[in-house]
């Protein structure tokens, strides 16, 4: 491993390296990283910037949305001057200015399975900050089949969710489809377009995203993974409930049906930040 630091970044990451928990050799850690984001949005843009400015190597971002007045609501990594733009080329720029030091790849694209199964395994864990069950769905069954931990986070109106996903690595750890065996009907759960979200809620959820992903990287800590929290805004509070691996899940149980990316071969639906 790498210890060998420049001037500028001992004074950069002089906070972390301080910590025992952290050090040089976590530093290095986060420097020699690579993260895929998926969605540059509301989620995305706290990630994406906290994972940046802590260090980590190589962020990867994709995203095929334009940016819209309406997003900037919540979408912190973007601002006025860029409506229209791509949002993975925006935020990339805003990443650039935070810290030089990290690498972005850009995919302005639509994530599909022929680019999942191709590409995520080019990364350490992935970052779900997407608002389409169509694609949690790809991105949860593409990480447990190409052995890469998930980082899921949701939001909704003053609520949020967050769990890690690490069924590839056996039980007692479960998989997406341990929680949301299959995608609700088409209408049934509204998007945040439709009911709306209080911006600042998805800057507290893809914060923790982001302590997730350190806290995963470094090695420290105790993972969300077989547990789901849930934090209501507007009583403050935060909760957390077990998951359990399904022995019966189709994806990750003891006789799974699901061992390819098949299922999501039609096109699948944008990659839209929430």
């Amino acid at each position: 491993m790498d210890l060998d630091f420049s001037e500028a970044e001992i004074r950069r990451y002089s906070r972390h390296i301080l910590l025992e928990e952290v050090g040089a050799i976590g530093q290095a850690k986060l420097r020699a990283a690579r993260v895929l984001l998926v969605g540059a949005g509301g989620l995305g843009s706290p990630l994406a910037l906290y994972l940046a400015a802590a260090g980590v190597g190589t962020l990867g971002l994709i995203d095929d949305d334009r940016l819209e007045l309406s997003n900037l609501q919540r979408q912190v990594a973007h601002d006025t001057a860029r409506i229209g733009r791509n949002k993975a080329e925006s935020a990339a720029e805003t990443i650039a200015a935070l810290n030089p030091e990290t690498r972005v790849e850009v995919h302005a694209r639509r994530l599909d399975a022929g680019w999942a199964w191709a590409n995520i395994g080019n990364y350490d864990l992935v970052c779900d900050g997407t608002d389409n069950f169509a694609t949690r769905f790809l991105l949860g069954d593409a990480c447990h089949l190409l052995g890469r931990p998930l980082v899921s986070a949701a939001v909704l109106r003053f609520e949020g969710q967050l769990s890690v996903f690490r069924g590839h690595e056996g039980a007692p750890h479960p998989c997406h489809r341990c929680l949301h065996p299959e995608p609700p009907p088409e209408g049934l759960v509204p998007t945040c377009s439709e009911a709306g979200v209080l911006g600042a809620v998805t800057g507290v959820m893809g914060t923790l995203q982001a302590t997730e992903v350190l806290k995963h990287i470094l090695g420290i800590g105790e993972s969300l993974s077989g547990r789901l929290l849930l934090w209501d805004a507007l009583d403050m509070r935060f909760r957390t409930v077990k998951l359990r691996r399904d022995p019966g899940c189709p994806l990750c149980g003891d006789h799974p049906s699901i061992h390819d990316l098949s299922a999501h071969a039609a096109p699948a639906a944008p990659a839209c930040a929430v």
